[in-house]
């Protein structure tokens, strides 16, 4: 979030620096990191709607392109709508249309309740006619929201819609390794391959298990293998 941004929000949002364009290992969805970036520059559609499953870069993609911003000088928020909708009512978009981007992720909370869809709905038309963007996360695509107020069904797909695919296991111990050598860990392939057919191929699990043998690698002083790995994880 741009520290110059005038809004107060009744959410800490803190947003993981670790989140970046150039840590996103694109696979298959190549195309939708190039419109986010070009988003975070205020260029390309207003509006653009990310869809997947858990672990496969909705969330990071929203949060890099707020980390994006900052360097361009753009105001940006990002906001997770079910923390949001914890804490406050959707009179908090208002005014939120006079940020440059804002990522809204986990949209699919707000259906079915109708002040949210309301809320959104109008909150759209407003980012809309300042032609500011709008980015959009979920877990499923539009027609699948449940969202009960059909002008706000309609217009949440008026922009590009993306489907982020899972990574292929060989670009996983990529990604892996190169986020295990930002925290300054080396990670031999066969130790991520050991993990990833042993434990999960989901990414954000991955990771989870990353920062587990992180810290505990830190603790014992030493390097994660996998003689390690199976004594951590009780293999």
């Amino acid at each position: 979030m741009s520290s110059s941004t005038p809004f107060q929000i009744p959410l800490s949002v803190d947003i993981s620096d670790e989140a970046r364009f150039d840590n996103f290992f694109v696979g298959p969805n190549k195309l939708g990191q190039a419109m986010a970036q070009s988003a975070c520059q205020g260029q390309g559609e207003l509006l653009l709607y990310y869809w997947g499953g858990h672990g496969v870069g909705v969330s990071h993609l929203l949060q890099a392109a707020c980390n994006g911003a900052e360097p361009a000088h753009r105001s940006a928020l990002y906001l997770p709508m079910d923390e949001l909708m914890a804490v406050a009512d959707p009179q908090v978009l208002d005014g939120l249309e006079h940020l440059d981007l804002v990522c809204l992720d986990n949209i699919e909370q707000i259906a079915g309740n109708p002040e949210w869809e309301l809320g959104l709905f109008h909150f759209f038309n407003r980012i809309r006619a300042q032609n500011n963007h709008l980015i959009v996360g979920a877990s499923v695509p539009p027609r699948l929201l449940g969202i009960k107020l059909a002008d706000l069904a309609s217009r949440l797909t008026w922009g590009m819609v993306f489907q982020l695919q899972p990574l292929p296991d060989d670009d996983k111990v990529t990604a892996i390794r190169s986020r295990a050598a930002d925290r300054g860990i080396q990670l031999g392939a066969d130790a991520v391959r050991y993990l990833i057919y042993h434990a999960s191929r989901d990414m954000g699990d991955l990771l989870e298990l990353l920062e587990r043998l992180d810290r505990e690698s830190l603790s014992a002083q030493r390097k994660v293998t996998i003689p390690f790995i199976k004594q951590v994880m009780g293999w």
